[in-house]
């Protein structure tokens, strides 16, 4: 199945998996949290201890409003959904979320311990 692989400091690129939780365990670094934070029929699918781990910051989630919500630690990747299972992104949702992670982030911290996200520039 074609899907968007998300590495912290990297743009997205598009990768065929076979669709098995092996498959997917292996990307993200270990066991998967899908979570679903969009309308459209797709998943973020990540490391589930990925924060616990101190896995690298990847990207920032935000809401309707533009305000941010939560983060990504570690590769996650976005699938799409079939009735039942994960599936293949359409070309719409490979652009359009291709589109939405095109920025690189990372989380920088002051000497007071106050948190920055500052867009970076991407390893590849």
């Amino acid at each position: 199945m074609k899907v968007l692989r998300i590495k912290p400091m990297c743009r997205p690129e598009v990768i065929d998996i076979d669709g098995s939780l092996e498959s997917l365990q292996k990307e993200v670094g270990g066991l998967i949290q899908a979570t679903y934070p969009w309308d459209d029929k797709v998943a973020l699918i990540c490391n589930d201890e990925g924060k616990l781990m101190g896995l690298e910051f990847n990207r920032p989630l935000y809401n309707a409003d533009a305000q941010m919500y939560d983060y990504v630690a570690g590769t996650f990747l976005i699938v799409g959904l079939t009735e039942d299972d994960f599936g293949s992104l359409s070309v719409e949702m490979i652009e359009k979320y291709t589109r939405m992670f095109r920025r690189c982030y990372g989380l920088l911290e002051d000497e007071d311990g106050k948190r920055y996200i500052v867009c970076m520039k991407p390893k590849q």
